[in-house]
């Protein structure tokens, strides 16, 4: 499937596993996303997303956000929202 990279993990914490994701490009909640990186690979559907601890339904290009990911990501991997 098609993929467009929207940003970058600044961010990781193990409890809650949670990324903080800087973005190039908008992003929404239900969003399919894919982290990749050099030994990341996994993909998350949106189902929360914060800018500053605040709940939110989209993002836009230049904010910060922090998402809930199902594994260990890294700073620098690249995030990619993927196109049906």
């Amino acid at each position: 499937m098609p993929e467009i990279e929207i940003g970058k993990v600044t961010e990781f914490f193990a409890r809650p596993v949670v990324a903080g994701i800087e973005l190039t490009a908008p992003l929404k909640l239900g969003d399919k996303i894919h982290i990749k990186g050099h030994t990341t690979d996994t993909e998350v559907i949106v189902s929360s997303m914060q800018i500053n601890n605040v709940a939110v339904t989209q993002a836009k290009a230049g904010d910060v956000i922090g998402i809930k990911v199902n594994d260990r990501v890294r700073r620098e991997d690249k995030v990619y929202r993927v196109t049906e």
